[in-house]
């Protein structure tokens, strides 16, 4: 950067602060193409890249099988959360000790409490086969006594002689307590229901709903099960999650019997692994978190008695809790991370670990090695032209901007995959054999294009006056703000004009948008921050009395963040010392009470919104913006805007304090204080403390 000398912005003046514009050099970024060979790509197997504390955060969670040990992951979408959380339970291996296959059966004694078994993997299937050959053996019984008794009668007897042997097999395979309770009365069952297999009454029963008291529920089934289940939930319901009982399934007279209506959730089906939900779906129904972790503390799941279908009835049956064993795997964002963290206390104690996905990586030779790889990749699994170094290093210089620092890279690789994608389509289409700087750059200025009809048409309202922004001459009071709205995945800036009024009075800063509430917190509290600084900076040996009031013209929605205290601060001094200030000059950034600026967010899009409403109005020269220094890092510019500055028609000037700023807003020096306390005369701030102090006698008189 260097101290502009311009005698034609700036005549016959001698500022205290230099007036610093930011040279095409500082403004310009880039990789360069030909560094990019010099790089070795990094092979890309679905490896997880930047996120090396997410990762072991991600490890200790999993591998840790005490409970509570469940985890909590943010990030944002796109970063990897997804593909680090498959990518990781498939490195678990094949550790299935703690499966069990989980079975419903009947209730002899109590039909309406049915029966819930775990047993050995497998086994659940063999003990359903056993079962249909004690069913078809007990049939066939039947059948031929029906046959060969000329009364009709059944023989009980004979039926448990027949069945001995299976009942024998069944436990021999499956020495389990409860199925010898469950053989027993089944036994039991057969004596005391023999009756009903005679006469015609025997001819209908031989295939009837009778028998199905004999079949297995099988709930979950690991025969073939070689690694812990991984189950994504990707529709969380009270249903989904826990299971559900079919609705009137008791209701009908030929209804199965009820241990048969009950389905499985999946948090019964991941027992023994792992259940992965998105924390936004699981807050969304009612009480759903509040069941959800009741079971995670318990490990028992009380099935529902109700499916939650529109218009079903209450089932009377309840059968036993289920005993699960698993762990909990939860996506969400940071928002919701915290409030649950600080809102709900049994949340720490459930989900000890939390992996945090960062949004960015540092810029250095091993990670443009993995984003080479990357790129690689998705060209050759998706057979997309083959990215150059020139194109190479575009995609790496896009991976800066969506973070917006020139020493980092995003992880958002579900972004990078689009713009790769969008970029080969457009290489073919401009007939090249290879995705380069152009195809990138047509890609990004077409998404561009198709996001931004809202953009066009403020801009169409600015060049047409219905939107009131003024790019010539000087003005009391009115400084161009930058803003940035955001369309989903495209956002842009646009000017926006901030007023501010005094007159003497006790009332202090009055925030017009907070009056007519429309003002967010944030914005609220950089209006306070106002008020400090003119005490710090004025009115140490006298009261502040004034009544401002500042508002954002033209604007009706609500209006937050702090980027625009600096702006809200100079069209208060303009309008307390009655200083004209230059309205081709348009102003981004925080600040402090001290009056430091403060970098802000969204700098890019800023700048480059402010250039296109220049641009389109018409360039003089003279238009350009004043930022925070603490930004020229964030600056990634598109070719546009360096052309123009480049050719001196537009212009950035990076300020660290609010004096450097009105320096160069007033074309005025900002003055210091001498030994004695005081501003020189005819100093920018000479005259915004006279004019405090006259508001001051001014309101005593009144008073």
């Amino acid at each position: 950067m260097g101290i502009i000398p311009n005698v034609e912005l700036f005549p016959m003046a001698i500022f205290d602060y230099p007036i610093v514009e930011l040279s095409l050099q500082d403004a310009q970024f880039s990789f360069a193409p030909e560094e990019l060979t010099k790089i070795p790509p990094r092979s890309f197997h679905g490896d997880i890249i930047g996120q090396p504390r997410a990762i072991q955060a991600l490890k200790l969670a999993l591998e840790i099988p005490s409970k509570g040990y469940n985890l909590f992951v943010t990030g944002d979408p796109g970063s990897g959360r997804t593909t680090a959380v498959k990518h990781m339970l498939g490195k678990l291996g094949r550790q299935t000790a703690g499966l069990q296959d989980i079975i419903c059966i009947h209730n002899f004694e109590k039909p309406h409490r049915p029966v819930i078994l775990s047993l050995p993997p497998g086994q659940a299937v063999e003990f359903s086969r056993m079962m249909r050959n004690l069913t078809l053996t007990i049939q066939r019984s039947i059948i031929d006594q029906l046959e060969a008794r000329e009364d009709k009668r059944i023989n009980p007897e004979a039926i448990l002689t027949l069945t001995a042997p299976v009942i024998d097999e069944i436990r021999e395979t499956l020495p389990v307590p409860e199925l010898e309770t469950y053989l027993h009365h089944l036994q039991q069952d057969l004596r005391e229901y023999s009756y009903i297999f005679t006469g015609a009454d025997g001819e209908a029963i031989r295939n009837a709903q009778f028998f199905l008291r004999y079949q297995v529920n099988i709930l979950v089934d690991h025969q073939h099960t070689s690694s812990p289940p991984v189950v994504f939930e990707h529709h969380p319901t009270s249903a989904n999650l826990f299971g559900f009982i079919d609705p009137k399934s008791d209701q009908r007279d030929d209804a199965p019997p009820p241990f048969l209506s009950i389905h499985p959730g999946s948090m019964i089906e991941a027992s023994g692994g792992y259940l992965v939900l998105n924390a936004l779906d699981l807050l969304k129904e009612e009480q759903l978190w509040d069941q959800f972790k009741r079971v995670l503390s318990a490990g028992l799941i009380y099935l529902h008695n109700t499916s939650g279908a529109p218009g079903s009835l209450p089932s009377g049956i309840k059968p036993d809790p289920v005993h699960i064993h698993l762990k909990a795997i939860v996506l969400g964002d940071e928002e919701i991370y915290e409030e649950l963290y600080t809102q709900d206390p049994d949340f720490p104690k459930l989900f000890k670990v939390a992996a945090e996905f960062d949004y960015s990586m540092p810029v250095s030779e091993k990670n443009i090695g993995k984003y080479i790889g990357f790129i690689s990749m998705v060209t050759q699994d998706e057979q997309l032209l083959r990215a150059s170094n020139t194109g190479i290093a575009e995609i790496l210089k896009f991976g800066c901007q969506l973070v917006e620092q020139r020493s980092h890279l995003s992880t958002q690789f579900s972004r990078i995959a689009d713009t790769i994608r969008e970029s080969s389509y457009w290489a073919a289409q401009l007939g090249k054999q290879e995705i380069d700087r152009d195809a990138v750059k047509k890609a990004l200025e077409e998404r561009r294009y198709v996001s931004g009809l809202t953009e066009s048409k403020i801009i169409d309202q600015i060049v047409d006056g219905e939107i009131l922004i003024h790019l010539q001459g000087k003005k009391i009071g009115m400084v161009n703000a930058l803003a940035v709205l955001d369309r989903g995945t495209y956002s842009f800036g646009i000017p926006a004009v901030i007023t501010a009024t005094v007159a003497p009075g006790n009332e202090g800063i009055v925030n017009i948008e907070h009056e007519a509430g429309l003002s967010g917190e944030i914005h609220d509290k950089g209006l306070l921050i106002l008020e400090g600084y003119l005490r710090k900076m004025y009115a140490r040996n006298f009261p502040l009395s004034i009544y401002s009031g500042i508002c954002f013209e033209q604007s009706y929605a609500e209006v937050d963040g702090d980027s625009a205290s600096s702006s809200e601060l100079f069209a208060l001094l303009s309008a307390i010392g009655d200083l004209p200030v230059r309205q081709d000059i348009a102003v981004t950034g925080s600040v402090n009470q001290m009056g430091e600026f403060q970098p802000v967010g969204g700098i890019n899009e800023k700048i480059a919104g402010f250039f296109t409403v220049c641009r389109r109005i018409g360039l003089t020269g003279h238009q350009g913006v004043i930022i925070p220094g603490k930004n020229i890092r964030n600056l990634i510019l598109p070719d546009r805007v360096l052309q123009a500055i480049e050719e001196r028609k537009f212009h950035i000037y990076p300020v660290k304090t609010i004096d450097q700023g009105m320096q160069i807003l007033t074309e005025r020096p900002a003055g210091r204080r001498n030994t004695k306390g005081l501003f020189p005369i005819d100093t920018i701030n000479r005259v915004i403390e006279d004019r405090l102090k006259r508001l001051y006698e001014l309101s005593r008189q009144q008073n």
